[in-house]
């Protein structure tokens, strides 16, 4: 039986070919450095399946890895998402719970307008908020519109409120500059921060703007939205809309402005009180030069014709004179309180002041200041020009309205000196006194007090004309303890002075305190033939349609002397001028006055009258501490009365002064109008106790239960 052959393939294979071993290597330890002390992994016996590379199952954890932190990313960003969402709720809420009531944005809220006409019928101040015709946006002349978009919004009618745009180019434009050059608010913006916000430049109110911004774009279309803000924005000059602008500025309706108008009042936007075509003519045409550049690049016009706008601009801008009787105005204005009919409506009051002659006065005032004024130490001074009736044709309580607002002539309580002797005077005129008795001018002592004259010097015996004349301070001393100090201020509340007086014997000096107005108002019964007036510088008020709503009915207090003593005022007054302290302001018509000077030099005054006009002058400074270099009564307010009475008098004829006829049959008609005890003429020093005592009883009485 043949052998049978075994075979053994491994073996044969062995047998046959000798190769080494298969060596196999993980990748990981290609990396390995030798002096790793790591073993390698052992080898797998033969024929046994090999197991997978040892680091190979440590890379799949690796990968799951990585898609979980890429879930928790995204799980984080939803929940950082959400708690976003949920904080700017919270925001919007927190801000939008006060915001004020969108349906009220068609219904204005403003000042009513109050305008001051002259007796002429030029306005020349006005107060409140001026507001024009509310006109719908086809009315408008186009130019106006697109002067406006051009220069504050050119996306308006592209973005939701709020230009994304805009803001990133204004952010990067202020970010080149290192300031801010450009704002990012649109119109709407604006409009939301114009009629419902402050203009406080905090977080709250503008998230506000942006809510409100928002609110109103849902609300309202674009055409709706512009027209309001054209209607309502400021423009300056107490001027909200586009059409109160244009009058205010140019005396024209917004319907028919020019291209270059309409860039002069685009370019109010930015800051109307800088850009004012009346404040700054030169820098409101450099502006609206930019702002037709603006409607060049916007598509709104071609170069040529923005260059021939501005070109001929410049010539459209209104030529106003300069602003005057600002005082006035605000004292006419505090009057308008005690005027019900008036109350918040838009109104024009038409006034007793003479613009022609107001403008004369200031600028008087302001020479005679800037120039001997301030030689002599006078930073201040006053005027108030009445006619006879009491009204007002002039009126300036300082140097300067834009430097100080503090009216001298009717808010300053100052000592008028001797020129509140004629109420002395007159009062001993109504006692029987006559201009021809004679005092005795000599030093004279009461108490403590041993009042002296101004030159120091005592002439004797004196009539009462040349005392009063020449400002004889102890003849009015000896005057007012004869007649009474308490008969004297009777006699002077019943001429106008409505301040409070001493009851002393110094009060013949003038040192109780009173104002301008006051005093000047006190005067003019002398200048109106003895009857009492109220100063007044308001005829009548009309809605702006003509409508009257207030009108004056007469006026005065009626008859306050007797004929008789206004006749010896006359003559006596008359000598001031005529021959006394008063010669400076001598005119060529007949004149009554008195002069003033306190003491210090404080105060210096010059208060006269015609048949035509009363007027007051007060010079001196603010602080009283700060003495003027003795300047009188009879020095510079002596002159600026004459120059202000000139002015005044200009083009009239000579009036005589109204004074009574003293003869008999005249006398018998007016015969104890005075109303007092009557007193002889006195040739001696004034000291008859029996009359003193009289005038002590007649005073307590007085006090006790009024005149």
């Amino acid at each position: 039986m043949p052998v049978s052959r075994l075979t053994c393939p491994v073996l044969e294979t062995a047998m046959t070919t000798k190769r080494p071993p298969e060596l196999i290597v993980d990748p990981a330890d290609r990396l390995r450095s030798s002096s790793e002390s790591e073993p390698p992994p052992p080898r797998q016996p033969k024929g046994q399946k090999p197991t997978p590379p040892p680091r190979q199952p440590k890379r799949k954890p690796a990968a799951g890895k990585k898609r979980g932190w890429g879930k928790r990313l995204v799980m984080w960003g939803a929940t950082l998402a959400v708690w976003a969402g949920i904080a700017v709720a919270g925001l919007v809420a927190y801000y939008a719970h006060d915001l004020p009531d969108i349906d009220k944005v068609t219904a204005p809220t403003r000042r009513p307008s109050i305008q001051f006409v002259s007796a002429d019928g030029q306005v020349f101040a006005a107060f409140g908020d001026l507001y024009g015709e509310s006109l719908d946006l086809a009315e408008i002349a186009p130019a106006i519109a697109q002067a406006v978009l051009a220069t504050e919004d050119r996306r308006f009618f592209s973005h939701f409120g709020v230009d994304i745009f805009g803001l990133a180019r204004a952010a990067w434009a202020n970010l080149r500059a290192g300031h801010v050059v450009q704002g990012g608010s649109t119109i709407t913006q604006q409009l939301a921060k114009n009629l419902f916000l402050t203009p406080d430049r905090t977080m709250k109110r503008k998230v506000q703007e942006v809510l409100m911004a928002l609110w109103l774009e849902r609300r309202f279309t674009k055409q709706q939205l512009l027209t309001l803000y054209l209607n309502r924005v400021y423009l300056g000059s107490g001027a909200y809309g586009v059409d109160a602008a244009a009058k205010r500025y140019f005396d024209v309706s917004a319907r028919r402005v020019s291209p270059y108008q309409a860039a002069v009042i685009a370019g109010l936007l930015k800051a109307p009180s800088r850009y004012s075509p009346l404040n700054s003519p030169e820098a409101s045409h450099k502006r609206a030069v930019e702002v037709l550049g603006n409607m060049v690049e916007a598509g709104y016009m071609d170069q040529r014709s923005a260059e021939m706008a501005a070109l001929g601009g410049a010539a459209q801008a209104v030529k106003r004179a300069a602003p005057a009787g600002r005082y006035f105005a605000d004292w006419a204005l505090s009057r308008l309180d005690g005027i019900s009919e008036v109350a918040g409506r838009d109104v024009v009051v038409r006034t007793t002041l003479d613009l022609a002659l107001q403008r004369k006065v200031e600028a008087q005032v302001q020479a005679l200041l800037s120039g001997p004024g301030a030689k002599a130490n006078v930073s201040q001074g006053a005027v108030v020009v009445l006619t006879p009736d009491g009204a007002i044709r002039a009126l300036t309580g300082g140097k300067d309205y834009d430097d100080s607002q503090f009216n001298r002539a009717t808010q300053a309580l100052r000592q008028p000196g001797s020129a509140f002797k004629p109420f002395v005077y007159l009062t001993a005129m109504e006692q029987g006194l006559a201009p021809q008795d004679v005092y005795d001018d000599a030093p004279v002592k009461l108490g403590n007090w041993s009042p002296g004259n101004y030159n120091g010097r005592f002439e004797g015996q004196v009539t009462l004309r040349h005392a009063f004349a020449n400002s004889t301070n102890t003849v009015a001393v000896r005057l007012i303890d004869d007649v009474g100090p308490g008969r004297v201020v009777a006699t002077a509340h019943k001429l106008g002075i409505t301040s409070d007086l001493g009851r002393d014997a110094s009060l013949a000096l003038g040192t109780s305190e009173t104002t301008l107005l006051e005093l000047t108002q006190a005067y003019a019964p002398f200048a109106n033939g003895g009857y009492g007036i109220t100063a007044h510088g308001i005829e009548s008020i009309t809605t702006p349609d003509g409508q009257v709503l207030w009108s004056r009915q007469g006026g005065g207090v009626g008859k306050v002397m007797s004929d008789q003593a206004l006749a010896h005022m006359h003559e006596m007054m008359s000598a001031v001028i005529g021959e006394g302290t008063g010669k400076a302001a001598r005119l060529d018509r007949p004149a009554g006055a008195k002069t003033g000077t306190t003491q210090d030099y404080r105060d210096a005054w010059f208060m006269g009258f015609t048949a035509d006009y009363v007027t007051g002058v007060w010079l001196g400074n603010d602080d009283q501490r700060n003495e003027m270099k003795k300047v009188t009564g009879g020095g510079l307010p002596a002159q600026l009365w004459k120059s202000v009475m000139m002015a005044a008098h200009q083009g009239l004829p000579v009036h005589a002064l109204p004074t009574p006829d003293l003869t008999p049959s005249t006398m018998a008609d007016t015969e104890g109008t005075a109303g007092g005890m009557v007193v002889g003429g006195n040739e001696g020093s004034g000291g008859d106790p029996v009359r003193a005592i009289g005038n002590a009883i007649d005073d307590l009485l007085g006090s006790i239960f009024g005149r």
